[in-house]
């Protein structure tokens, strides 16, 4: 009978680390490329590494982007300067996003951040009506829009409507942020628009262009990064232009 050949693939100093590594950061092959052959330059695992890292990056910092307009919509007690048709907009690409990545078994490093964004946002929808003195109607929105969202996310909802939804996410993050800037605009102010909120939300979306070629290779989801990476660079712009101006300023001038 013949032995059976053991092949010693070798040790590294990375070995405690491996099962995490392999888990989230890099497949196997590119594992033993950078600690076994210590080729650090193998440019399809760099991408591989770089793509997963900023992925990662991009949904910690989900978790909080969206927390500095949460506080400082609290703070002032007022949502002067934010457009709660902007805000269901940006929600509805959101969940866009999530739906349609969710049904293609995207990994969640290439859309984790969607499901943060979404409670943020919600909460930040919820706000505008509080402070606007509609808080039934800011009660029923949030009802009625996690109902919908079950309803996207059910096995029974066919493939067409969710690629549908991810489709109509470009004309809907348009839409939405051009009726942000124009608020800006009219108003002379970014109002209570958060400064950090904005210009994390301007470099995720320009990261994720990136991480959605090499994680999904979808270009509808490419796509949709460049057209959301466009529109917030228009936000970010306004928030550095009127960076001095605040609605207390602009009511003394008038």
């Amino acid at each position: 009978m013949a032995e059976e050949v053991v092949i010693d693939r070798g040790s590294s100093f990375m070995d405690p680390f491996k099962g995490l590594l392999l888990t989230y950061l890099m497949p196997e092959k590119c594992y033993d490329e950078f600690f076994l052959n210590f080729n650090f330059l193998d440019v399809p695992c760099l991408k591989i590494v770089l793509s997963k890292g900023l992925g990662i990056g991009i949904i910690l910092g989900s978790v909080l982007v969206k927390v500095p307009q949460i506080v400082k919509l609290i703070g002032a007690q007022s949502a002067e300067g934010l457009s709660f048709k902007a805000v269901l907009l940006e929600l509805l690409a959101i969940t866009g996003t999530m739906a349609y990545s969710i049904a293609n078994k995207f990994p969640f490093s290439a859309w984790g951040e969607a499901l943060f964004l979404m409670l943020q946002t919600v909460t930040i929808g919820f706000l505008i009506q509080y402070y606007g003195g509609k808080t039934g109607r800011g009660v029923l929105s949030v009802v009625l829009y996690f109902g919908l969202l079950v309803l996207l996310l059910s096995p029974v909802t066919p493939m067409s409507v969710v690629v549908t939804l991810q489709a109509s996410n470009m004309p809907i993050i348009v839409v939405g942020r051009l009726i942000q800037a124009a608020t800006n605009f009219q108003n002379g102010h970014t109002g209570q628009l958060s400064a950090i909120s904005v210009f994390l939300l301007f470099a995720g979306s320009l990261a994720r262009i990136f991480t959605s070629l090499q994680e999904t290779g979808d270009s509808l989801m490419a796509l949709t990064y460049v057209i959301s990476s466009v529109c917030n660079g228009i936000i970010t712009l306004q928030v550095l232009y009127y960076w001095n101006t605040s609605p207390g300023a602009k009511k003394k001038k008038e």
